[in-house]
């Protein structure tokens, strides 16, 4: 089921296959922009880090909680929220969300303390795991299942991860010229512009059946991700040898594999373990989680070697990633034709080992030069990223029936939001661990550093690596234009 621009849709003429009213289009532009500020806030702070703690107060150890104080609400709450939208309204769901998020950006901005800062963070997390969800329901039952949907699925998965690398390039113009406050005053300007639009243009949305709360099913996978995130988060930082993390990651992976048995035996699960089991769903699924936890990685860990390593200011910081932002909007407007031509399951592999390569080539960053590799490395392969990311959405839904469409939208979704929450503690914690390792053997901050975002991106690269070869296998027969 690759996204065709000249396929039909049921019972409409083939010309009008992908054709959106004027109506629907603002529908498509209102919900992928609350999609793309999400996915601005994921990294938008990241290049202003250093002058935010200098503003209030916070030390470097202490830096590491701006971006996890977002990530763990965003990430844990995602499946629970979706759950809820589905039981009292979408639409409602939706407005509340992205006026949570609205109103903590506005604190974030005028944040007087760490705490108060933080406080902001924690909310502006709990509005996207509200916003991404609902918005991703929203978009599925607005847009015919079809060419439509499937062209409506990579346009949204386009600007996320659009929106990721953008928030790069803004995060450094903007700390350098007004502050760091301004990243965040961005967020609420846009998020109000989003929430004056949004009312008159939705329209309700919730399952007729109204299905029962999973609620062992919601707090066993609400608890292990945030048990889990908070633990690769606080490695990043300490190690892994700290008592909190080992902790945190038993407790994590525990209360995921009891997720998995309760699901199992639910009348109304939260996730549908069968569905799981078709390749299609599962492969797809897990190339997209991949690629969105190593590609977010690959920009922290440049941004750490462009700042720490090279010292280059936020605004150099954020130009060097610009080039990404034109090749990701260039990518994703391609990959729906490279799909038609060679089929989805063959975009993604693809995608994933351009991916791959490109970032195993960052391994030649050296100490006082490599500024120009990393713009390179990246942009070509935001390419490989993007094409994967709109690949995997045509995979994921692929070969299924009417009733199953809207669960299988659910599991992309959650794949990209889980990606990117997870990815960067992770290998932030590998990094830092080899970074103290280099450190207490003798060497310079610098040199530490740069052996950290080494060992960092040689992981990343390997694991997409292999997961690109394991899904050429577990897909294998479905190359054809079904993907």
């Amino acid at each position: 089921m690759a996204i065709d621009t000249s396929s039909p849709v049921t019972s409409a003429p083939p010309q009008a296959a992908t054709h959106l009213s004027g109506r629907a289009k603002l529908i498509l532009l209102v919900l992928c922009a609350a999609q793309f500020i999400i996915a601005l806030d994921f990294s938008i702070l990241n290049v202003a880090l250093p002058d935010l703690g200098k503003d209030l107060g916070m030390g470097q150890a202490d830096l590491q909680w701006a971006v996890t104080a977002f990530a763990l609400p965003s990430g844990g709450f995602l499946l629970l929220f979706g759950r809820i939208a589905d039981l009292y309204g979408r639409r409602k769901l939706f407005l509340t969300g992205l006026a949570a998020f609205t109103a903590a950006s506005v604190l974030a901005t005028l944040a007087w303390d760490p705490a108060s800062f933080l406080a902001g963070r924690v909310l502006q997390g709990l509005g996207a795991a509200v916003i991404v969800p609902t918005g991703m329901s929203l978009l599925t039952t607005t847009f015919t299942e079809g060419p439509q949907r499937e062209r409506a699925l990579g346009i949204s998965g386009t600007v996320m991860s659009l929106g990721f690398t953008i928030g790069m390039l803004l995060g450094g113009v903007m700390t350098d010229a007004l502050g760091w406050r301004s990243t965040m005053g961005l967020l609420a300007v846009a998020g109000s512009v989003v929430l004056a639009l949004a009312p008159g243009l939705l329209t309700e949305s919730r399952r007729p059946e109204r299905p029962r709360m999973d609620v062992p099913g919601a707090a066993t996978v609400t608890g292990g991700l945030l048990a889990l995130i908070y633990a690769l988060s606080t490695a990043a930082q300490h190690g892994f040898g700290g008592t909190d993390v080992i902790v945190g990651l038993i407790a994590g992976v525990g209360l995921l594999a009891a997720f998995v048995v309760i699901e199992s035996r639910a009348a109304e699960p939260l996730v549908s373990l069968p569905m799981l089991r078709r390749r299609t769903v599962a492969w797809g699924n897990l190339g997209g989680l991949v690629t969105f936890a190593m590609m977010s990685t690959v920009i922290f860990l440049l941004t750490l070697y462009l700042q720490e390593v090279l010292e280059l200011s936020a605004f150099r910081t954020g130009l060097v990633f610009g080039g990404q932002g034109v090749v990701a909007a260039l990518a994703g407007a391609v990959a729906p034709r490279v799909i038609g031509r060679i089929g989805a399951r063959n975009t993604l592999v693809t995608g994933m080992l351009i991916q791959a390569v490109c970032t195993a080539a960052l391994l030649g960053l050296g100490r006082h030069s490599g500024a120009w590799l990393a713009l390179a490395g990246a942009a070509l392969g935001c390419l490989g990223h993007l094409w994967a990311i709109v690949a995997y959405g045509v995979t994921a839904t692929s070969g299924l029936p009417d009733h199953e469409q809207g669960l299988a939208t659910g599991l992309v979704t959650s794949s990209q939001q889980v990606g990117m929450t997870i990815g960067i503690p992770l290998l932030s914690a590998l990094s830092s661990a080899r970074i103290a390792s280099l450190q207490d053997g003798g060497a310079g901050f610098a040199e530490a550093t740069l052996g950290g975002i080494k060992l960092g991106l040689g992981v990343d690269a390997a694991i997409v690596a292999v997961v690109a070869v394991l899904l050429a296998v577990g897909l294998r027969g479905r190359a054809g234009r079904a993907g």
